[in-house]
């Protein structure tokens, strides 16, 4: 894949000096304080990997909170740390961490202020990205497609607007939004957690940004260099794929009340990356309640969220937004909603042609042999039954319903008419009467 897009990605710049965090000083303090308490940390260049500041940084607040009576030098250096002076909180420090803890669980990382990873987004927007017609067909090249779904898809995702995709179920709707993610092969940095007003919102998830990289740092230096803010963790564009279980609520600020910190929703962790809505009409939602959700933030690059307090705030939205339904639009959208979908791309079924291509490919990787009577009866006397009507998966489960038959039988995979019309029994259920 193209990485000249990757290298255009500005990393955010680690912060030099504590005036530079624009954090509550008694906020960074605090969590300097829990975090030494819980992971049981004393060296500087323990404490600053533990909350991901940079050493000097890390060596101000320690200083700063010394200097409270909070934290004390144990008066030895360890001849394993470089030299280093350990630190150890006093019964105050202790008193004051427990307190802190009782407040808001959070320790670790120092979140990122909103307003500087707001900055940071604008630096890796998805609407940065240029997506190149080879990248594009090498991301989709395990799909047989027709050029004019290309002519289409190629400007949709480089605007990074969002996108409805709709037709007959089985043709590769899902396929095609994973190829799109493919096709983007750069990185951007992720927060660890950012703040707001004093909360505390996580936003990396190992489970949603699960391509991270984990930055090697060389076992030689004392003084391990950082390229970038490490309160970031620098991962691939993140990918988001919700489904009929997707309700409103999910769109929300998670509160967990023991911890008293926040999860941030799913669309602000696929920030930077593509949210895909797919099976649109399965939910308990109806499919225009979802969408009405997403009006501001697909119009204006930004959604609202809310605190428990009541407290509304805006975080940005940068995000590819994929629509899969097997509806058609005008069914389940008015006309207002419409609008607002930036592109509107229906995947058809193929047509003869690029289904027996398919069916040929799928063979070949499954190694089951072509036989050219069962391939004429298929064509002849089967698919006349529904019409000529073809789906892309339908090679697959032809070709796996035959595997299953020949292993189940005990015979070398082959392709006749009789196994045919067995694998195709399979596929549809006779209309009948149920005597109950």
């Amino acid at each position: 894949m193209n990485m000249q897009v990757a290298s255009g990605v500005q990393p955010p710049p680690p912060p030099s000096r504590i005036e530079e965090m624009q954090i509550p000083i008694v906020m960074m303090r605090d969590i300097l304080l829990k975090t030494m308490f819980r992971k049981n940390v004393d060296m500087v260049t323990g404490v600053a990997e533990a909350i991901c500041l940079p050493r000097a940084v890390t060596q101000e607040l320690i200083d700063m909170a010394r200097g409270q009576k909070l934290l004390e030098a144990t008066g030895t250096l360890n001849a394993n740390s470089g030299g280093e002076m350990g630190y150890q909180l006093t019964d105050a420090g202790k008193s004051r961490a427990l307190d802190a803890l009782s407040q808001s669980e959070y320790y670790g990382a120092m979140p990122v202020p909103l307003a500087v990873y707001h900055e940071q987004v604008k630096r890796q927007s998805i609407r940065n990205i240029q997506i190149t017609r080879e990248q594009l067909t090498t991301a989709m090249g395990h799909l047989i497609l027709p050029d004019s779904l290309l002519d289409h898809l190629g400007p949709a995702v480089s605007a990074g607007r969002s996108i409805l995709m709709y037709g007959p179920p089985g043709n590769g709707k899902s396929s095609i939004s994973n190829g799109i993610r493919d096709a983007m092969g750069d990185k951007i940095y992720v927060p660890r957690a950012i703040e707001y007003s004093g909360q505390v919102i996580t936003v990396y998830d190992p489970i949603v940004h699960s391509s991270a990289e984990v930055e090697v740092d060389d076992p030689n230096s004392l003084r391990r260099k950082r390229t970038f803010d490490t309160r970031y963790v620098r991962c691939e564009r993140p990918t988001v794929i919700t489904g009929g279980e997707l309700t409103l609520s999910m769109l929300d600020l998670v509160y967990n009340p023991t911890a008293r910190t926040y999860q941030a929703p799913l669309q602000l962790k696929s920030t930077g990356g593509i949210f895909i809505v797919d099976d649109l009409g399965r939910q308990k939602e109806p499919p225009q309640s979802l969408v009405n959700r997403w009006i501001v933030p697909l119009e204006e690059s930004k959604d609202i969220l809310a605190l428990q307090s009541g407290e509304k705030f805006e975080v940005p939205f940068d995000t590819l937004v994929i629509f899969s339904t097997n509806f058609h639009p005008n069914k389940i959208f008015d006309q207002a909603a419409l609008r607002r979908i930036f592109f509107k791309i229906k995947i058809d079924g193929p047509c003869q042609a690029d289904f027996l291509k398919i069916f040929a490919m799928v063979a070949r990787k499954k190694g089951m042999p072509l036989d050219e009577a069962a391939l004429v009866h298929l064509i002849r006397e089967r698919y006349p039954t529904i019409n000529n009507v073809y789906a892309n998966y339908q090679p697959v489960f032809l070709i796996d319903q035959m595997i299953a038959i020949c292993e189940f039988e005990g015979i070398p995979y082959q392709m006749t008419p009789d196994l045919i019309d067995r694998a195709w029994a399979n596929m549809f259920v006779k209309e009948e009467d149920i005597v109950r």
